[in-house]
């Protein structure tokens, strides 16, 4: 199994329970999506991207592992990528998936 089928498998086992949760094909990977609203998921290469909002893009970028996301050679704001070392744990992936939530909890369903 690929490192990016074993976080998405991590990330699916995290998220499994909540009604609100769908999955979509989306980067070279998969992506969960909340209310119809990208929440995180993991690119083709086997990263971790969570949508964070503008607004708590500071907040999150206090949290360890955070960088930009910035695959297409621009950087995406509200959108940061999370290095692997960081994401050792439940609990650490638990965080970011807490901090994405909040934002795209915050928006309409789609």
């Amino acid at each position: 199994m690929s490192d990016r089928d074993e976080g998405t498998e991590r990330l699916r086992a995290l998220l499994s329970e909540d009604p609100n949760i769908s999955e979509k094909k989306m980067f070279g990977g998969v992506v969960f999506m909340l209310n119809g609203n990208m929440l995180c998921g993991y690119t083709s290469a086997a990263q971790l991207m969570v949508r964070v909002g503008k607004a708590l893009e500071a907040e999150a970028r206090l949290l360890p592992g955070a960088r930009d996301m910035d695959i297409t050679g621009q950087k995406m704001g509200g959108m940061l990528l999370v290095d692997n070392d960081a994401l050792q744990s439940d609990d650490a992936l638990l965080q970011w998936i807490a901090i994405a939530t909040r934002f795209v909890g915050s928006l309409p369903p789609k």
